[in-house]
């Protein structure tokens, strides 16, 4: 909150009061198996109505919530330094988390993907959507921020993580 980079504008800092979080759920937590097998697919992704960045599809992660089976796709972020991404939107957004999406990871900004497990060979990670968080964008307009791409918008609720600031 006090940090030079922080989304909170003054006005904000001395009327917080915290952020507000879904109750900790471990059914939201997946050993998944990244698919590389996909075609590096590059794309624009939209920050706001003026700005956009390019990020390349790297990787596919499928798991499934309660009997509902999802994919989302993994990107590499082309700009700054690069990095791994996972934005998504699930069907909380209408009402309890910022309707634009919230982030999974952002490695560029130093959040650490969650380990890679041992599984012969295999790629696997822990996504943990407890860990899920809004962009900086959803504090204050005067961030820009890549939302969700079409293909990471699921129907399914993610009930875990950071819910929406304002």
């Amino acid at each position: 909150m006090t940090h030079s980079q922080s989304a909170l504008d003054e006005e904000q800092r001395r009327h917080f009061h915290g952020l507000r979080y879904f109750p900790y759920n471990p059914a939201m937590c997946f050993a998944v198996t990244i698919d590389t097998h996909v075609e590096p697919k590059q794309q624009h992704i939209a920050m706001d109505a003026r700005e956009s960045m390019t990020m390349t599809t790297i990787g596919l992660v499928r798991f499934t919530v309660g009997e509902i089976p999802v994919e989302l796709s993994v990107y590499w972020l082309n700009i700054y330094g690069g990095g791994l991404f996972l934005p998504f939107r699930d069907a909380t957004y209408t009402s309890e988390t910022y309707g634009a999406g919230r982030y999974l990871f952002d490695t560029i900004k130093g959040s650490d993907p969650v380990p890679f497990i041992n599984a012969q060979d295999e790629k696997q990670i822990m996504l943990d959507f407890n860990y899920a968080y809004n962009p900086s964008c959803s504090y204050n307009d005067r961030w820009v921020c890549p939302l969700a791409p079409a293909e990471n918008r699921i129907d399914v609720p993610i009930p875990a993580g950071e819910k929406n600031y304002k």
